[in-house]
């Protein structure tokens, strides 16, 4: 009791809880009493422009329902209350923090983000127990050096505030893993930062950094380094030691070359879009093994070398606008499962290869190695062959593409002798477009245990029939252009789907029977009428790499979209609705998936 002699005059107690109902009051009794069980305390976004004092003393003084009413159960004995030790104040109008946060010794998470602080006390080294810091999204300039002290912290996150500097001794923050230090003004980060012996995680992205200090290398335990977004011309050499590395991050620099990775065995991504490389070598690529992703769109790469093949499990290559002509047929080999080519002043491969997507460009690529048509032999005969009725079906393409080509007739019906003409041919592609077709023909399931490609754009359809449904080994179609405004719920057992293009069309929603084909790479909707999305279905979709929006009636983004953090290419342009505005937009996919996650409601 002695804590609370002299906090009013006669009656300690009575003068504290006149106190507390002035200056506690948007803490209800029954939150505090719930803490003094479970030992956390959650006021966040309740328009605090101070913390009430109860809080800091909720730990030291009586209760006031002790003081009420002194006749407790077995249950409510106050003297038996849990330490504090998980206090979350976020989206609040706090300004400071007072030297009382030390009545709080027990707190392993203390969560400020998103207020307007900008400092904190020096009582801050008293919480040596502390775990976990949140001060994102505040306005700190300085950090004090008290914070070194916390000796247990494992988690500091400070994105989004104006720091200029690392006070002296941070190093001593040992048990390290987590730092956020993305989105301040730094302009260098010290040497010392070695010392952090234990730190997985390292984000120093959005900042004003020229240079990284080699002696980086010293992480030996970090596996995610996030430098996006800086002033960066080069990366030291010493880098390429960090055993562990298995995501890095250097988009948006002004890097010209890229440093040889000898010993980043586990480097599984590896992301230097929107910089200024030149070139691209095999020592570049010949000790990345285990690389899975590899961002390299907006350079100015000419080429790319043969030594691609070397990267057996690529994943993911990102290429768009770049200065690249050619590309070697080597990279038909690897097994891709998006490659983007967009931006590119290619000559070797034709536009409309390039538009049906990955598959048929790894197609096209491969074809161009093993050269295995038939001989010119083989086709004039087969050509000799050919029955008067099917002059207008070319046989040469079935043969030789395996492509069965009836476009550009503006028929209403595909005649039979263009399915007669397929004979014994294998047919992987069917090319019916621009044609005045208003259902598709029956005759198509013939193909059902071939085609994986099909092009139907550019017609009068208003449904899907079921026999397009069987063509189980689909990975490509091409609706656009049509009168669609739903898809047949037995779409789902095309299992294999990855790309389907609806743009131009008549839909109102995203058809529900897309959310259960989890192949689904690719999603192109726009220019229909589309007003709303199921972010939770969609986060369902875990390959889902393209969605594009763009030209729909989409009044608002659901937030819990920017969930679905596997998406790569977000087009939201030309829809009505007012946030995120432009300027987030034109930051790209990654910029509009945080923005959206920062407005989740907690």
């Amino acid at each position: 009791m002695s804590r609370l002699k002299g906090a009013a005059g006669r009656d300690p107690r009575a003068g504290f809880r006149a106190e507390r109902r002035d200056r506690g009051a948007s803490v209800p009794q029954g939150l505090l009493k719930a803490a003094r069980k479970s030992g956390q305390l959650n006021l966040s976004g309740r328009n605090l422009s101070e913390v009430p004092q109860c809080v800091w003393r909720i730990n030291v003084d009586i209760p006031e329902e002790a003081n009420q009413n002194l006749s407790f159960s077995a249950t409510e004995r106050w003297w038996e209350q849990t330490d504090l030790t998980k206090l979350i104040i976020s989206n609040n109008k706090l300004q400071s923090l007072t030297d009382d946060l030390r009545l709080l010794p027990a707190l392993t998470v203390l969560d400020i983000h998103d207020n307007q602080l900008t400092s904190l006390p020096s009582a801050i080294r008293e919480l040596e127990n502390l775990q976990k810091l949140n001060v994102s999204h505040n306005n700190l300039k300085i950090l004090p050096e008290e914070i070194t002290n916390l000796r247990n912290l494992k988690g500091l996150y400070l994105q989004h505030n104006e720091l200029t500097c690392i006070p002296r001794g941070f190093e001593q923050l040992s048990n390290l893993e987590d730092l956020d230090l993305s989105d301040n003004h730094l302009t260098t980060v010290p040497a010392s930062f070695a010392s952090l012996s234990s730190l997985l995680q390292l984000n120093l992205s959005s900042n004003q950094l020229k240079s990284l200090p080699a002696e980086i290398s010293g992480m030996k335990r970090l596996k995610h380094l996030d430098c996006n977004s800086n002033l960066l011309e080069t990366i030291p050499s010493e880098l390429a030691s960090m055993e562990s590395l298995e995501l890095l991050y250097l988009r948006r620099n002004k890097l010209r070359f890229l440093p040889e990775f000898s010993s980043c065995k586990l480097l599984k991504e590896l992301h230097v879009g929107e910089n200024q490389i030149e070139m691209l070598g095999a020592e570049h690529l010949k000790h990345l093994n285990s690389i899975l992703v590899l961002d390299l769109r907006d350079n100015k790469l000419k080429s790319v070398p043969d030594e691609i093949t070397l990267l057996q499990s690529l994943e993911r290559l990102d290429l768009s606008n770049n200065d690249i002509s050619s590309l070697p047929c080597s990279l038909g080999e690897l097994h891709l499962k998006f490659l983007a080519l967009e931006g590119n002043p290619l000559r070797t491969i034709r536009r409309e290869i390039i538009n049906k997507g990955t598959q048929e460009v790894l197609k096209y690529l491969r074809s161009k190695i093993k050269d295995d048509g038939p001989s010119q032999s083989d086709s004039v005969t087969e050509t000799a062959m050919t029955l008067p009725s099917e002059s207008r079906v070319n046989v040469h393409a079935i043969i030789t593409l395996k492509i069965l080509d009836y476009s550009d007739k503006q028929t209403t019906l595909i005649p039979d002798e263009v399915f007669d003409a397929v004979k014994s041919n294998i047919i992987t592609s069917v090319n019916f477009s621009k044609n005045q077709l208003c259902e598709i023909p029956k005759r198509i399931v013939e193909l059902k245990e071939m085609v994986t490609d099909v092009n139907l754009s550019f017609n009068k359809l208003s449904f899907i029939s079921l026999e397009l449904c069987m063509l189980q080994k689909l990975t490509f179609i091409d609706l656009r252009n049509n009168f669609l405004n739903s898809l047949p719920e037995e779409m789902e057992s095309l299992i294999r789907l990855q790309t389907i293009n609806l743009s131009f069309n008549r839909f109102k929603i995203l058809p529900e029977v897309l959310y259960r084909i989890p192949t689904l790479e690719t999603i192109l909707i726009s220019n229909n009428q589309v007003g709303s999305v199921d972010p939770q279905k969609m986060k369902t979709m875990e390959n889902l790499i393209t969605l594009d929006l763009q030209n729909n009636d989409l009044l608002q983004i659901p937030p819990e979209l920017g969930n679905c953090v596997n998406l790569r290419t977000l087009l939201l342009d030309g829809n009505p609705f007012r946030v995120p505005r432009a300027a987030i937009l034109m930051k790209g996919t990654a910029a509009i998936l945080e923005y959206l996650r920062d407005r989740i409601p907690t």
